[in-house]
């Protein structure tokens, strides 16, 4: 875990700030997912279907179930003392770029690239790459943005 106090965060822009372990992808999670959105598309939960029908005969996860990893996958990279509270801001671009079968691990890669002072607070910008176990290509590259605050 890197470290850095409210004054000294943005020194750390253009680094690593670090990689999380890996998470298994199960089908459970996926049903969840689906059930907490709405979004039961068969490619997602038709186990019997995608073992037809889905390149590699297994299900995929929600591109929106591994973009909402990031604060878990993220959240013990970077402490910064000094600080009251942080909030999710938005994200400047998000691109899914490979499928997540069922029973695949990810992980996220975090760069901090940049922070900025805004009213009151720091405004942090950070890319995320959500790495696929065994895979070249990420399953998702994200440019995420938070607020801190003293």
């Amino acid at each position: 875990m890197k470290s850095a106090t409210f004054e000294t965060v943005a020194t750390l822009a253009g680094q690593e700030i670090g990689v999380s372990d890996w998470v298994e992808i199960d089908q459970d999670r996926i049903n969840r997912f689906a059930d907490a959105t709405g979004d039961h598309q068969w490619i997602h939960v038709d186990v019997e279907r995608a073992k037809k029908e889905m390149p590699g005969g297994k299900t995929i996860a929600h591109g929106y179930l591994t973009l909402s990893l990031i604060p878990w996958l993220t959240g013990g990279m970077l402490r910064v003392d000094g600080v009251t509270r942080g909030i999710n801001y938005g994200s400047n671009k998000i691109r899914f770029t490979n499928m997540v079968q069922v029973g695949s691990r990810v992980r996220a890669r975090q760069k901090l690239v940049a922070a900025e002072p805004r009213a009151g607070g720091m405004q942090l910008t950070n890319e995320v790459t959500i790495e696929i176990d065994g895979q070249q290509r990420p399953a998702c590259v994200a440019e995420t943005i938070s607020l801190i605050y003293k």
